[in-house]
C-alpha cells in the first residue's frame, strides 16, 4: 500500500495492456511508478476467453493468463500496484493529486490507461435482466446456457469471438447484426462460415433488437426490426442475450479536468518528440482512451509504452530545470 504523504515521480491509472506495460517500462527507468488497478483488476481483456493474436504467444492462452503474467511481470520490476479505484483528480496544481475509495496520492505526473467498458443496446429490460439472461461476456456466462438457445448482438471481432465459443456450448447460437458486412477479421468469418454450414450458428442481418420480452424476471424472447423494411420483423425465442457491440473510454471522471473529443481523452501530436501528452504538461495517456480506430490489447500494450518513455522525458525536463 502506498504512503499517504508520499510524493511518486509517477501514477498509472488502470491496470490493462496499456497500463502494465506503462508500469514495466516505468520501472526499468527507475521511475518507481504506483500503478492503481481500478475495479477491474486487468481490465476488459482478462474476459477473452482466447488470445491468438499476441506476438510470440502463439499456443493457447488465455485475457486472463496473459494480464496475470503482465502485472508479475510489472511486480518484478519493483512497481507498487494497489487494488482502488480512483473517483477524483485535480491537475490544477503542478503536483497532480489523485483521489481513490481508499486514499488520496500525490505525483509528477501520470498516466490515464483506464481502457474502456462494454456499450449496451439502450433497452429499458438491460438493467433488469443483467446477469439473468443478458451478459456482456460469453466466457464468464455462457456455461450456465449449457445446451440452451442464446443470441449474440454485434458485427466485430468480439461478437464473433462470442459466438464461436458459445456455439460450443449452446444448442444454437443466433447472431444479430444491424448491417449486412461484418466488420470482424476474416480467420474469424472463416470459422463463423464453418459453423453455420453445420447448422449451430444463424445468421440474422440487417436486424435490431427492438424489444426484449421476459418472464418471471427472465429473458424468453426478443424482437427484431428490419433496417432495410421497417415492415419485416422477428421474433426468437432464447434464454440468454450476449451484447457485444463495441466499447465507451472510461473517461468519465476526467470530464472538465482534461481536454476531451467524443468521450476519448484528447492528446497533444504536435509536440515534438511527444506523443501521448494530453493538454496537460506531466499528464499523458494511453490505450482505448485515446484510440477510437484500433482497439487492440497489441497497440494499447504500445500507446502504453510510449506514455511512459515520454513521462520518463517529462520527469528528466523538469529534473533539469530545478538543477538551473
Amino acid at each position: 500500500m502506498g504512503l499517504k504523504n508520499q510524493l511518486y515521480k509517477l501514477i498509472i491509472i488502470g491496470s490493462g495492456p496499456a497500463g502494465y506495460t506503462a508500469a514495466i517500462y516505468a520501472a526499468r527507468a527507475n521511475l518507481k511508478p504506483l500503478l492503481i488497478t481500478g475495479l477491474q483488476k486487468g481490465g476488459q481483456l482478462i474476459q477473452t476467453d482466447k488470445i491468438e493474436n499476441w506476438p510470440g504467444r502463439f499456443k493457447l492462452t488465455t485475457g486472463y493468463d496473459l494480464m496475470h503474467d503482465m502485472e508479475q511481470h510489472a511486480l518484478s520490476l519493483q512497481t507498487n500496484i494497489i487494488y482502488d479505484q480512483v473517483i477524483d483528480v485535480d491537475f490544477s496544481k503542478k503536483k497532480f493529486q489523485i483521489y481513490c475509495e481508499k486514499e488520496k496520492y500525490i505525483s509528477l505526473s501520470v498516466i490515464i490507461a483506464t481502457g474502456s467498458s462494454p456499450r449496451y443496446l439502450g433497452l429499458p429490460e438491460e438493467k433488469e435482466l443483467m446477469g439473468k439472461g443478458i451478459s456482456t461476456c460469453a466466457t464468464c456466462d455462457g456455461f450456465f446456457y449449457k445446451s440452451q438457445e442464446v443470441a449474440v448482438v454485434g458485427g466485430g471481432n468480439t461478437a464473433i469471438e462470442e459466438a464461436l465459443y458459445l456455439s460450443n456450448i449452446a444448442s444454437k447460437v443466433h447472431i444479430i447484426h444491424r448491417r449486412e458486412i461484418f466488420t470482424a477479421e476474416k480467420i474469424l468469418i472463416d470459422r463463423l462460415n464453418k459453423k453455420i454450414e453445420i447448422g449451430n450458428i444463424v445468421l440474422h442481418t440487417n436486424f435490431i433488437i427492438s424489444k426484449i420480452i421476459k418472464k418471471k424476471k427472465n429473458i424468453v424472447e426478443i424482437e427484431m426490426n428490419c433496417t432495410k423494411n421497417i415492415y419485416q420483423k422477428k421474433t426468437i425465442s432464447i434464454q440468454a442475450l450476449f451484447i457485444a457491440i463495441g466499447s465507451i473510454p472510461n473517461t468519465k471522471i476526467f470530464y472538465n479536468k482534461i481536454e476531451m473529443e467524443n468521450g476519448y481523452i484528447k492528446i497533444q501530436k504536435k509536440i515534438k518528440n511527444i506523443n501521448t501528452q494530453t493538454n496537460i504538461p506531466g499528464v499523458f495517456a494511453a490505450g482505448d482512451v485515446v484510440d477510437h480506430i484500433y482497439k487492440q490489447a497489441i497497440t494499447s500494450a504500445a500507446s502504453g509504452c510510449m506514455a511512459a518513455l515520454d513521462a520518463e522525458k517529462y520527469l528528466n525536463k523538469i529534473n533539469s530545470i530545478k538543477s538551473l
